[in-house]
């Protein structure tokens, strides 16, 4: 069974890597091994060795097999629901329910929608889509609730997300959750709640879970943990503010933040032992069915309701699927080995949802359930409590260590100091309190289970100051992962497994393998695909810059921490020698104060240093950032590659009309190859710039002024340039238009190579004194769901 499993897992796995689905007519070798198998079955004891063998190995094709044409089975029929390109932006008149907790925003609410009917003739939508609701004054948005049935006027658009090399992919997480199109709630449309309650127990569910949190933020007001203790009894973890998550990601506790199996495994052990109990003192009902059968029944319906409340993620699956599998033991009277309650809550998990494979909650809470079992399964002698959990916590903290690297690039030092007095406070006392504030009418609970997580976000704090609290580091190559993750089994083995105390050296390649670096007058570039914004590292032998730092997206979320931040540690970059901020807009500088806060800077330049700027640059505690100015004429040499800035003017211009025509231009060459990094400067800077530098123009690669705005890019600039690659770093059906169809037929007419950072990603490029090359990230990484243009 556990062979088994494990192939058909690699298989979904495999299947998951592909760029286009298989085609289906190759499924009947999977028919003719099947055919095969019974010319293996013999007694045991006349199989010959190779037959055994053979019959293993076959076991494993049938599987992978299996679990390979089983995903792209179910991909296929996702991606057979699509909205047409024609009525992308268009108002649709859609009927249906709100399918999902609504989560708030600064700018309105996100949530899940069933269409049941589409009221606008000649389309079909898709049954399910995600929505948002923007705030506006004249035309406030519908307050919709979950389970509640709405007419409403949307325009939608196909999924589409950013594509950053070591960043989560929306993409995959819309058709993972089956969201075949997103979108906006029109205010000035027919919006009218038809129903304020659907039929359906999911829905029911939904409608309990959103009861929990009003009551939650009812009873806490503006408590700084009330969004911790939503998280923790309805799984509402949009609730936690970032610098909270950013706490425990970094002390290693924020597994118990989620749902977690722990704290489902605790509660339906609880619900076991109470029943248990109860059934036991009486003798009617222990007569009529054996009580551990009856507690077997109370446990999994209490795992259950818990995962439902919770959401459902893969780590409640999981739990549910093993405490359903321990049921079904005792229903049957049968034992079931510890890897066969491991293969059923896999395949539990991934029949359904074979896209759980590419998610790191899935590797981390299959991981750690097998490091459990490890450790502590099939012993001779029953070890002290306090001896196998600490046995328990040294092998989470060693043997995670793989997957945290190739997951995140950073492993919690302090993580065993803070789960040692976190997981008991937080499962035994935070998790019962919670949900006993859900239940009971009284708030006393609540308010206790607050000064709990207040004291426990004390010591979370004071670990999380320490200097050695995280290490933070490159993303390690595959193959160093797979020998870390030998070396931890080898290492984690029973006490008087022969050279225990070299397995440390297969885990050294995951810290030494550093990534490749450029060599001397070399430069890697990469052009980041942050939306409607811009923001482009360089980085040389032993420098890196950062122009601009891309948008500012919601709440706590910028494109400096979810996207600049992850990608450059990925990278190896650990400082930035400095940043320039080409002009003061949101989409040019709205991750400034992420980066500064991720990441040593040592310098930042700006043609207008405002108030803003200023701000934001004082943000870095533990480092002194020099301010200097952007001006025409600054050089500098780093590595072999030059750098020069063509634009603003030494005296600013105080006729301009905006902050565009200030802004900084870049010029980075080797040799007689040069990128020219031209922000948002429109026409008069382009004539200064004609004027002034007519020479310096020339480039192999421009990324293309404000965007591709019709304000920018005339024809006598492109003339003086002529891009070999003309780049336009636009968010995809962005509303401002950008690139405006004249400008792009204007570089067309160039003979430029146009990149798109919506259609291609983020751009990588490679620059020595041979030439220029350029990679585009979602065509290099595509995968059968990427969204085709």
């Amino acid at each position: 069974m556990l062979l088994f499993t494990a192939f058909f897992t690699m298989g979904v796995w495999l299947l998951q890597q592909q760029a286009t689905l298989p085609d289906f007519d190759y499924a009947w070798l999977l028919i003719g091994i099947l055919l095969l198998y019974p010319l293996h079955q013999q007694s045991d004891s006349i199989r010959p060795f190779i037959f055994r063998a053979a019959n293993t190995l076959l076991v494993a094709a049938i599987a992978l097999t299996l679990g390979f044409y089983h995903a792209a089975w179910t991909g296929e029929k996702r991606l057979a629901i699509s909205l047409p390109d024609a009525w992308q932006g268009r108002d649709i008149d859609v009927s249906g329910v709100v399918a999902e907790l609504p989560h708030s925003g600064e700018r309105g609410l996100r949530f899940a929608f069933d269409v049941e009917k589409t009221m606008t003739s000649k389309i079909s939508v898709p049954q399910h889509i995600y929505l948002s609701t923007y705030f506006d004054a004249k035309n406030p948005p519908p307050q919709v609730h979950a389970g509640e049935r709405w007419r409403l006027t949307v325009r939608l658009k196909q999924p589409h997300g950013s594509s950053n090399p070591h960043t989560p992919d929306f993409e995959l997480w819309a058709l993972e959750n089956n969201v075949r199109a997103i979108g906006y709630v029109n205010n000035r449309g027919n919006n009218i709640r038809l129903d304020a309650r659907a039929d359906g127990l999911r829905y029911l569910i939904e409608s309990w879970r959103e009861v929990v949190r009003d009551k939650f933020n009812a009873t806490l007001g503006h408590a700084p943990y009330r969004g911790v203790l939503t998280a923790l009894a309805v799984g509402d973890q949009g609730s936690i503010p970032q610098a909270q998550w950013q706490i425990f990601t970094r002390t290693g506790i924020n597994h118990l933040i989620s749902i977690s199996g722990l704290h489902i495994t605790m509660l339906s052990g609880l619900g076991y032992a109470l029943v248990y109990y109860l059934w036991r003192c009486s003798t009617r009902l222990t007569l009529s069915l054996p009580a551990r059968k009856a507690a077997a029944v109370a446990a999994l319906l209490v795992a259950t309701l818990y995962s439902l409340l919770a959401g459902f993620g893969v780590p409640a699956q999981r739990t549910m699927y093993m405490v359903g599998t321990v049921a079904c033991a005792l229903w049957l009277n049968r034992n079931f080995s510890l890897g066969q309650i491991m293969s059923f809550a896999l395949l539990g998990v991934l029949l359904p949802d074979p896209w759980a494979v590419l998610a790191p909650g899935f590797w981390l809470s299959f991981g750690a359930v097998a490091l459990i079992l490890y450790v502590t399964a099939h012993r001779q002698a029953r070890s002290h409590w306090l001896k196998e959990y600490l046995t328990v916590q040294w092998a989470m903290s060693i043997g995670l260590i793989p997957m945290l690297l190739a997951l995140f690039g950073q492993i919690s030092l302090i993580s065993p100091i803070a789960n040692a007095f976190a997981i008991p406070i937080v499962s035994l006392m935070i998790v019962p309190l919670s949900l006993l504030g859900a239940a009971l009418p009284f708030e006393v609970t609540l308010w206790l289970a607050h000064i709990a997580m207040d004291g426990t976000m004390f010591i979370l704090e004071w670990l999380n100051a320490l200097p050695v609290a995280v290490w933070t580091q490159h993303a390690p190559p595959s193959w160093s992962i797979l020998a870390g993750m030998l070396g931890v089994l080898w290492m984690l083995a029973p006490a008087g497994f022969p050279g225990r105390a070299l397995a440390a050296l297969l885990m050294l390649p995951m810290f030494l393998n550093r990534p490749e670096i450029p060599e001397p007058n070399t430069l890697k570039a990469i052009l980041f695909d942050v939306g409607q914004g811009l923001s482009v590292a360089a980085q040389t032998r032993q420098h890196a810059l950062l122009y601009d730092t891309g948008p500012d997206f919601a709440n706590d979320a910028d494109s400096g921490n979810r996207i600049l931040i992850p990608v450059l540690r990925s990278l190896g970059i650990r400082e930035l020698d400095g940043i320039i901020l080409s002009h003061d807009d949101i989409d040019h500088t709205g991750g400034t104060a992420s980066v500064i806060q991720g990441m040593p800077v040592e310098w930042l330049a700006s043609a207008s240093p405002g108030n803003k700027l200023s701000i934001i640059s004082g943000r870095q505690d533990n480092f002194t950032i020099a301010r200097r100015p952007c001006r025409d004429g600054i050089r500098w040499n780093w590595d072999g590659v030059e750098f020069e800035i063509l634009h603003p003017a030494n005296h600013p211009d105080k006729t301009r009309k905006h902050e565009n025509e200030s802004s900084c231009v870049l010029r980075i060459s080797i040799g007689e190859h040069h990128i020219l990094l031209a922000g948002d400067i429109e026409k008069r800077s382009e004539q200064r710039l004609l004027t002034l530098h007519p020479d310096q123009l020339p480039a192999d690669l421009l990324v293309v002024p404000h965007h591709g705005s019709a304000s920018s890019s005339d024809v006598a600039l492109i003339a003086a340039i002529l891009p070999d690659y003309a780049v336009f770093t636009s968010g995809y059906r962005n509303r401002f238009g950008h690139p405006k169809p004249e400008i792009v037929q204007r570089y067309l007419d160039s003979g430029a190579t146009l990149l798109r950072s919506d259609q291609d990603g983020a751009i990588i490029i490679r620059m020595n004194k041979n030439g220029l090359s350029v990679e585009r990230h979602r065509s290099s990484h595509q995968r059968y769901w990427t969204h085709k243009f």
